[in-house]
């Protein structure tokens, strides 16, 4: 058989196994966004922690609901509470507004005949998809900043860049228990009730240096952190690393930033019309497989929300 008629052979396979991924103009079943969605959030650090809502629609009310003061009063039997001493919740809404993005993916001939002949072509597209498009999602969700010089960070505010209420300034120091203290006590105390879901979250440098600050100790607890991959942890929160966390921020280039929080307060909104195209680049041997993707990143409570900044990271 001629080498263009394996190509060709080969084109018309991937298409086929293409075609259920490409109904209705190109956008993907609702299982099948599910399981995209799915992937998405296995390859991402943060929003393995965080809220993903699917979107029915770009844009999204999340309602939100708390009691924000003293409920209970002074009984008596038989006596309903007077009207002044009924608490009230409070209301607030976050809207979620999906932005744009697109993606490419280039497939070989080698990678397409190989999962082709073991008939996972799809498993295949969807699995590099969802750890190409994971991982730069990851970065605006953390780095976003509307004032960027860089096209897609300015697309919206991420995490980081929305967090700024209670702030402690580390003054250049490295992460240490001192940096940590100062972020609980940043925390109003009404959201520091249940410590054991939240976290510190901060760059791979500073989780180390915070892990190196225990070793350190002259102690079982430092000889344990020194010998083995223990997590680091300051007052019963876990400090978390996330891979993207940037560590080039300052006038030196060698600060990072730490947040305090429940990494379910960040809720992640993905629209789940996905879309996937594909076409062919016979010069180069490859499949180009196209997926355009909308989503958005919001505080459910910004001042639930503690940011450390100017902390040192390296020498």
């Amino acid at each position: 058989m001629s080498t263009a008629l394996d190509n060709r052979t080969l084109l018309e396979k991937a298409d086929l196994a293409l075609a259920d991924l490409q109904a209705g103009g190109g956008y993907l079943l609702p299982a099948q966004a599910q399981k995209f969605i799915r992937i998405l959030i296995d390859e991402s650090v943060l929003m393995q922690q965080a809220t993903v809502v699917p979107m029915r629609a770009p844009k999204q009310l999340i309602e939100k609901i708390r009691f924000g003061s003293r409920v209970l009063r002074p009984g008596a039997e038989n006596t309903a509470l007077p009207a002044a001493e009924r608490a009230k919740p409070e209301f607030s809404q976050v809207e979620l507004d999906a932005q744009l993005f697109k993606g490419e993916v280039r497939l070989p001939d080698e990678v397409l005949e190989d999962s082709i002949e073991r008939g996972q072509l799809r498993q295949t597209i969807m699995e590099l998809m969802g750890e190409a498009v994971a991982r730069d999602m990851e970065d605006i969700l953390i780095r976003g900043d509307r004032t960027s010089a860089d096209p897609f960070l300015a697309k919206f505010d991420g995490v980081l860049k929305q967090a700024a209420s209670n702030i402690v300034d580390a003054q250049d120091r490295p992460l240490g228990k001192d940096v940590l203290r100062d972020l609980l006590k940043a925390m109003p105390s009404p959201y520091r009730r249940n410590k054991t879901t939240m976290r510190f979250l901060t760059s791979c440098d500073a989780e180390t240096d915070y892990r190196d600050s225990l070793a350190e100790r002259a102690t079982p607890l430092g000889d344990r952190n020194l010998e083995q991959d223990m997590p680091a942890v300051y007052s019963g929160v876990p400090v978390t690393d996330v891979p993207l966390f940037p560590e080039d921020l300052g006038p030196a280039g060698n600060q990072t930033n730490v947040l305090f929080t429940d990494p379910k307060n960040i809720n992640v909104g993905i629209w789940r019309q996905i879309r996937i195209e594909s076409d062919r680049l016979i010069s180069e041997g490859v499949l180009l497989v196209v997926v355009t993707i909308r989503f958005d990143a919001k505080y459910a409570e910004e001042t639930a929300v503690a940011k450390a900044i100017h902390v040192r990271v390296g020498a």
